[in-house]
C-alpha cells in the first residue's frame, strides 16, 4: 500500500522494563536530542518495573493514594504529556520523539493522534486484531475521572467498543514526544486502588473500566510476548508511516541527559511551565 508520507528513516529502540522515571527521562532525553540533532526521530518499546503509577503532566497530585502505593510498591511519576492517571504493568509502552515540522506530527494534536496512530492499527492488524480509531467519544470535563483508560479520546485504539491503546503527547518548541500504552494481560481495575477515592466510588471504577477498556489477551482470546507485539507495532509503523527503521540505542549523550533528568521527575512536584 502506497503512503501518503515522504520516506524516511527513524531509529528502533526496543528496551526491558526500567523504572518510571527513568523511562520518562529517557522519553524527554530523547527529544532534546533530536532536537539537538543528536540522533534520528525515534519509534521506542519498552516496559516498566517495579509497576508505577503515572499522573498527567498537569493531573493533581492529590489524585494519587501514596499511603496505598508505597504500601504495594508502587512507583510514582509525573509524565511530560497530559491525560489522566495509568497504572503501568504488564503492558508494552511506545514512545516516538519527532519534529513538528515531520509531516506525520501536522496538523496539532488532535491530527496528529490520527496520523500517528495508523502505525498503530497496522501493528495491531499484523497480530489479528481488528482495531479502530475512536472518534466523537470524548466526555464533558465535568465528567472525567481521574483514569486514563476509563474513555477513549480523539483516535485512540479501540476494539470491540473499548478501549485498548491510551496515548498522549506534548509538543512544545518545534517537537513532538507522544507516547502511549497496550496493555497486554492482566486486570485494568487495579488502578482504582491507587487513586484516591471513596470506597464506593472505587468499586463503581472497577465495573466501569471492565465495560469500557480491555487488554490485548481480551482482544485476542490469548496472551502474547512483549517481543512479538513490539515486532508487529515497529512493522505497522514503518508500513503506515512510509519508515526505514533502524534498530539502535541511546547514545551517550542521551544517557547523560537521562540521567539529569531523572533526578527531576523523582518528584511530583516539578514544574509544568506552559511551553516548557
Amino acid at each position: 500500500m502506497e503512503s501518503d508520507y515522504p520516506h524516511a528513516a527513524w531509529r528502533l529502540i526496543v528496551h526491558g522494563e526500567a523504572p518510571g522515571v527513568l523511562n520518562m527521562a529517557i522519553d524527554e532525553a530523547m527529544l532534546i536530542a533530536l532536537v539537538d540533532g543528536a540522533s534520528l526521530p525515534t519509534l521506542r518499546f519498552y516496559g516498566w518495573a517495579p509497576p508505577c503509577l503515572s499522573l498527567g503532566r498537569s493531573q493533581p497530585a492529590a489524585d494519587a493514594d501514596l499511603p496505598a502505593c508505597r504500601a504495594a510498591g508502587i512507583d510514582l511519576v509525573r509524565r511530560p504529556t497530559g491525560g489522566r492517571a495509568i497504572l503501568h504493568t504488564d503492558e508494552l509502552t511506545y514512545s516516538v520523539a519527532l519534529l513538528s515540522s515531520d509531516p506525520r506530527a501536522a496538523g496539532g494534536v488532535v491530527e496528529s493522534y490520527r496520523r500517528l496512530s495508523e502505525g498503530l492499527l497496522a501493528g495491531l492488524r499484523r497480530l489479528g486484531v481488528e482495531a479502530v480509531q475512536a472518534r466523537g467519544r470524548r466526555k464533558p470535563a465535568s465528567d472525567l475521572t481521574a483514569i486514563c483508560f476509563d474513555t477513549p479520546s480523539d483516535y485512540e485504539i479501540t476494539a470491540g467498543g473499548r478501549k485498548l491503546i491510551g496515548s498522549a503527547q506534548w509538543r512544545s518548541r518545534g517537537r513532538v514526544l507522544q507516547h502511549g500504552t497496550l496493555p497486554l494481560h492482566g486486570d485494568l481495575s487495579r488502578i482504582v486502588a491507587y487513586l484516591s477515592m471513596p470506597g464506593a466510588e472505587r468499586e463503581t471504577q472497577r465495573r466501569a473500566l471492565g465495560a469500557c477498556a480491555l487488554t490485548l489477551e481480551e482482544a485476542l482470546g490469548h496472551a502474547l510476548p512483549f517481543a512479538q507485539v513490539a515486532h508487529a507495532l515497529a512493522g505497522g509503523f514503518a508500513q503506515a508511516l512510509n519508515l526505514t527503521l533502524v534498530p539502535g540505542d541511546l547514545t551517550d549523550y542521551e544517557r547523560a541527559l537521562a540521567g539529569d533528568l531523572r533526578r527531576r521527575y523523582a518528584a511530583l512536584d516539578w514544574p509544568a511551565q506552559p511551553g516548557s
